[in-house]
């Protein structure tokens, strides 16, 4: 197991939502965004996300894993997936800004390439598989809401035909802080504005269905 506990897990994700600060634009695509998911949710009773990035190495994983925890989180039957337009590896600094507020990774399959790991939380015994893949891996469940979240995906990837909707929500890439001593602080800012988002997503739809 690889754990590294500095905060919890609850305490990040409320605290990210407290700093956040959200232009008019932004939160405008949040709305609309939890405004599909609550429609579909209302019709299906649960609803896949499928984040999507090039490498599917940083951003749409976090993304997925925010999702994860944002579904135990609001109790609800959302299921969070990601992928890429190509397959590299659940890069390490992505991982290690996830142990920093208390996710835990089990390796599942070691490959020097693209290692699988499984991904929990300590409220909850539920776990997701973490690794990098293509967005149509048969992993990721069908049919799904697509939320695209660098811009080369979203030039590269002009139709999705499994997305019931597509939404391109980008964030800051923390890959030119790699070696950098901006490194850490990179990979947390990203962090916390994906964990952010995503609960006001999730909040949104959840008061919508009650």
């Amino acid at each position: 197991m690889i754990k590294t506990s500095a905060i919890s897990t609850r305490k990040f994700f409320t605290n990210a939502h407290n700093k956040i600060t959200l232009s008019d634009g932004r939160k405008n695509l949040l709305l609309e965004i939890s405004e599909t998911i609550s429609k579909e949710y209302k019709n299906e009773g649960f609803v896949n996300l499928n984040f999507i990035c090039t490498h599917n190495s940083r951003r749409s994983q976090l993304a997925q894993v925010w999702g994860f925890f944002a579904a135990h989180y609001f109790n609800l039957n959302i299921h969070s997936f990601s992928g890429g337009t190509e397959v590299t590896s659940f890069y390490r600094n992505t991982i290690k800004t996830l142990q920093k507020v208390s996710f835990s990774f089990n390796l599942e399959d070691f490959s020097h390439q693209n290692p699988k790991y499984l991904i929990s939380f300590e409220e909850s015994s539920k776990t997701i598989l973490g690794f990098s893949k293509r967005y149509d891996h048969i992993d990721n469940k069908k049919p799904f809401i697509a939320i695209t979240t660098c811009n080369i995906a979203d030039a590269k990837c002009p139709f999705i035909p499994e997305a019931m909707y597509r939404f391109h929500l980008p964030f800051v890439d923390p890959k030119p802080s790699d070696g950098t001593p901006l490194q850490n602080e990179t990979y947390l800012n990203t962090n916390q504005q994906i964990a952010a988002e995503i609960y006001f997503i999730f909040s949104k739809v959840k008061k919508a269905l009650t």
